[in-house]
């Protein structure tokens, strides 16, 4: 129960993970989002499997390896900030439904492994498993048990992001952000430049 809590307390938290689905739920629509949120389930067994191979650690103990993996995370979500600041107001009233003319909807596959990366790069969630694995799971808790709590995490982060990409598609939400989605989507592009200046900062002070 309290694994659960916190794993939910986490997942729940604004961060880029979040403003990937948004973006994809509100420019491209449905199947992407939902792409994207099981790559971002699917990176987490990356972060548990690090965790229980030692990667972690020798991560969190090797200041320049964290910096690399911090710099890389900061660079990637830069990228995908400008993208979102580049983004139009529609011209005609039929895109609302089928997204933006200039930006054509990135394939199923295209679209996971956003998520994948998004994920997959942030120092933070790799810090928050070891975090998790050292101190919440007892060392003398059986492999098996670790690995099933490694899945259930998985699973439940697809669960939450793939519930969230089903609220933001809906008709008439969708509808809404598309009119407007332009100025979310730029916000949205602030937002990453934010989280990528921080992973910035942190790296130089760390």
């Amino acid at each position: 129960m309290l694994i659960a809590l916190v794993h939910l307390m986490a997942v729940a938290s604004p961060g880029p993970d979040f403003a990937i689905v948004l973006r994809y739920a509100v420019r491209f629509g449905r199947p992407q989002a939902l792409a994207a949120s099981v790559g971002i389930g699917a990176a987490i067994l990356l972060h548990v499997t690090w965790s229980l191979v030692g990667i972690a650690v020798l991560i969190q103990t090797t200041p320049w390896l964290f910096k690399a993996l911090s710099l890389a995370a900061a660079a990637y979500l830069a990228y995908i900030g400008i993208l979102a600041l580049r983004s139009k107001a529609p011209a005609h009233p039929e895109q609302t439904s089928a997204g933006s003319a200039d930006e054509a909807a990135p394939s199923a596959g295209k679209a996971f492994t956003a998520g994948f990366i998004t994920n997959g790069l942030n120092p933070k969630a790799t810090l928050f498993f070891l975090s998790l694995f050292a101190v919440i799971i007892s060392p003398l808790t059986p492999l098996s048990y670790k690995i099933t709590y490694g899945v259930y995490m998985s699973v439940a982060t697809a669960a939450w992001f793939c519930m969230l990409s089903v609220v933001l598609t809906h008709t008439k939400v969708r509808g809404f952000l598309l009119l407007k989605g332009y100025w979310f989507d730029r916000l949205m592009g602030l937002l990453l430049l934010a989280l990528a200046m921080h992973l910035v900062v942190t790296s130089i002070n760390s």
